[in-house]
């Protein structure tokens, strides 16, 4: 009966929904025909009511990359009641974030973004404060000098990750080991330390942080109605995403609020031994030279755009780098040749001989383009009216870069299905934002502040991770069966788990 009662009240709630759709979407055809600019960019076939969403699988950027090579790099698609401008090639990005990126520097409202976020950097929108938030993010917080005074705690960090393979090695006697949960659990661990400091591990906080981590990646992966279709938006409270995402706002508060006030009381006592970004922050409190309050939620704000920039790009990016060499054993063995042709012994890899792995760089590089962590970058949203292309883009308009899709570009590069790191030797392009045509973090105003903590980590794991080991795939497999399909989600993951075997420990 229980069943039948719920089966009854879907049906019933799904027929308010599409009544609703249909009458709103009809008034809103009549209001629009004599606004909708004559020359938009071009769009797909669109059904009543729900526009393009039929045309999209799981992996909506491969959605968008196929619908791309038939309407063209810069599409109109319609999401829901939402146009949406999706932009898939070079030169539209460009346009984008280079010459008109005083246009479409801000972030379009989302039901759990709106949520979820505090005075942060990632998802506010567009404006002085965000300026000065980013201001101080990027200048205080991650700077190439203060990543660079995180040295000790990254090497630490990858000491004990080296030390865990190390031990599963000795005792598996050629068992496998499953890699993505300890990228995970070593970013974790990181950025804990980085952002909070140690004790946040000594109190057992750390599972906190990442319960609160891996949810807030899976509501920002989700639309809910009022995304789609605004004009009912108030269904949103009959689904539940939104308190699903007040419950994990809740989390985060009461953890950050902890973490914080443990710090303000450190400032009376001795302190603590590790200075953080939560020690940087309250110090820059009462200085003048700060033109924005910082607020609690402002500095709750920062924290979690650090964990949240920090924790999943970079283990996705060791994730999917570590898969390639396995997938090409002569690249492995070539960057195995390099790291150990200049580090001798049983020594670790340090910052400063990463400066002589051309290689390495170049793989992690290649990576990046076919994998970018993030493929569809964050979204944003028009703050005035333009013309891209000969196009008439509205004000409001929501944008979308698929970086994916930028990474395969027959134009910009030779075979872009094909691993070949060799492609960024002796080669300019670089992915700070310089060359549209490698873009995984993004360019212009909105360009991802972690770059360089982020850059900094995986080439270091990376280089040690084949410096002091050998790698096989399970027993049995080869490489023509180990399978590099991807996981739907707002971060792309390989679709399965990362499961190796430690051949040799040097």
């Amino acid at each position: 009966m229980a069943l039948l009662h719920n089966l009854a009240f879907s049906t019933f709630l799904l027929s308010i929904i599409v009544l609703s759709i249909i009458f709103l979407n009809l008034i809103n055809k009549r209001r629009s025909f004599s606004k909708n600019p004559k020359n938009l960019p071009p769009s797909p076939p669109k059904l009543p009511f729900i526009g393009n969403l039929h045309q999209f699988g799981s992996l909506v950027h491969q959605s968008f990359y196929l619908l791309s090579l038939k309407y063209g790099p810069i599409m109109l698609l319609q999401l829901g009641e939402v146009p949406w401008l999706i932009v898939s090639s070079s030169d539209m990005a460009s346009a984008i974030m280079r010459t008109h990126d005083n246009i479409f520097a801000s972030r379009p409202s989302t039901v759990v973004t709106d949520i979820l976020r505090f005075e942060d950097i990632a998802f506010e929108p567009y404006g002085e404060d965000w300026r000065q938030l980013k201001k101080i993010f990027t200048t205080h917080l991650m700077s190439f000098k203060m990543v660079g005074s995180y040295k000790t705690v990254r090497e630490a960090e990858i000491n004990s990750l080296i030390r865990k393979i190390s031990n599963h090695a000795s005792l598996s006697n050629g068992g496998s080991i499953e890699l993505r949960s300890l990228f995970f659990s070593f970013m974790t661990s990181l950025i804990c330390r980085v952002v909070c400091g140690k004790f946040v591990l000594e109190e057992g906080r750390y599972h906190t942080f990442r319960e609160v981590v891996e949810e807030n990646f899976r509501l920002a992966s989700r639309f809910s109605i009022g995304d789609l279709f605004p004009s009912i938006s108030w269904m949103e409270a009959l689904i539940g995403l939104s308190r699903r995402a007040n419950r994990n706002r809740e989390k985060w508060d009461r953890l950050l609020d902890e973490v914080i006030e443990a710090h303000l009381q450190s400032e009376k006592s001795d302190g603590f031994q590790e200075i953080s970004f939560v020690d940087m922050l309250l110090s820059l409190r009462n200085d003048a030279t700060i033109n924005v309050e910082l607020t609690a939620d402002r500095i709750k704000g920062l924290l979690a755009d650090a964990f949240a920039a920090g924790i999943d790009t970079t283990y996705i990016t060791l994730d999917w780098t570590m898969s390639e060499l396995l997938k090409n054993p002569k690249e492995m063995k070539k960057l195995q040749e390099e790291v150990r042709g200049i580090i001798k012994h049983n020594n670790m890899v340090t910052s400063e001989d990463l400066t002589k792995m051309d290689y390495l760089r170049a793989i992690i590089k290649e990576t990046l383009r076919l994998h970018p962590p993030l493929p569809l970058l964050l979204p944003r949203e028009s703050m005035e009216e333009c013309e891209i292309n000969g196009f008439t883009i509205p004000k409001g308009t929501k944008v979308i870069i698929n970086a994916w899709a930028i990474g395969r570009e027959a134009k910009s590069w030779e075979s872009p299905e094909e691993f070949m790191p060799e492609r960024f030797i002796n080669s300019q392009v670089d992915y700070k934002g310089n060359n549209f045509d490698l873009i995984p973090f993004g360019a212009g105003r909105r360009i991802c502040p972690g770059i360089a903590f982020a850059m900094a980590t995986s080439e270091l794991v990376l280089a040690n991770l084949v410096h002091k080991f050998d790698w096989e795939l399970p027993e049995g497999m080869t490489t023509d069966e180990f399978d590099m399909s991807e996981s739907p989600g707002l971060s792309v993951q390989r679709k399965d788990s990362l499961r190796l075997v430690v051949k040799h420990v040097l």
